[in-house]
């Protein structure tokens, strides 16, 4: 793959956003309701604070794959895979160290850094295969649009990598707890609001494609691109390159 001015940094800024918004996950908060037009409103409902910044990750990917295609967003994935894999690791060995007896706030930092096993692994499965949707779907509807309609890519995209991610993490996270009615309730939730993230920063993500084509000075479609997840090499000439 060759050098680029703005990648290594794009990528460093997505693991950042990805660790971030898993520190805040555990924070549940409460929206609503509101009231639109006449009898019509939206009920109050609660939601995690990742929702805050976990959507920016799909924002991310997808301008990895439309300007650096899908290579370069599968070493930024894993590179977000791993990095949180390490945040919760480390956690949870920091947390196994005994404390200090001075040290008065070891509940506490068990409350933040803390997480059960079996949401770790939901958390990891939902991301990895969610992004991954995304950045494929991504890259098959530019080569469909032929790089035209960039919003139906950047939808398109996350209504399928976050439907994927949404139902793994919440389905892997609650069977067996929750009814079969309350996940359905807290998938659709996360869903349309991450749907509806992504379609509200649409217009930012134009102004940032476009810049970084011309900086760059590059367009990728993914023409003859191994879409295998667990391939890091890439052959020349696997990804067709437009100069812009």
């Amino acid at each position: 793959m060759r050098q680029f001015r703005y990648l290594d940094a794009l990528t460093t800024i997505f693991v950042v956003i990805l660790l971030v918004a898993n520190l805040v996950a555990q924070k549940v908060f409460r929206v609503g309701p509101f009231h639109l037009v006449g009898p019509i409103s939206v009920p109050a409902f609660s939601t995690s604070g990742a929702i805050v910044l976990f959507p920016v990750t799909y924002i991310f990917g997808d301008i990895f794959t439309e300007i650096y295609g899908y290579a370069a967003s599968r070493r930024a994935i894993w590179l977000g895979f791993f990095g949180t894999a390490l945040l919760y690791a480390v956690s949870a060995l920091v947390i196994a160290l005994p404390p200090d007896p001075e040290f008065r706030n070891q509940q506490a930092f068990v409350t933040v850094f803390g997480i059960l096993p079996r949401i770790l692994v939901a958390s990891l499965a939902a991301f990895w295969a969610g992004e991954f949707a995304n950045s494929y779907t991504m890259a098959k509807l530019k080569l469909i649009t032929r790089g035209r309609w960039l919003w139906t890519r950047t939808v398109g995209s996350t209504v399928v990598g976050q439907f994927v991610d949404t139902s793994l993490v919440i389905f892997l996270t609650f069977v067996g707890t929750f009814t079969a009615h309350k996940m359905v309730e807290i998938i659709v939730t996360g869903y349309v609001l991450k749907v509806l993230y992504e379609i509200a920063a649409t217009p930012l993500t134009y102004v940032v494609v476009n810049f970084l084509k011309h900086a760059e000075h590059i367009d990728t479609f993914d023409t003859h691109t191994n879409f295998n997840p667990f391939r890091f090499a890439e052959s020349r000439g696997a990804e067709v390159e437009r100069v812009r």
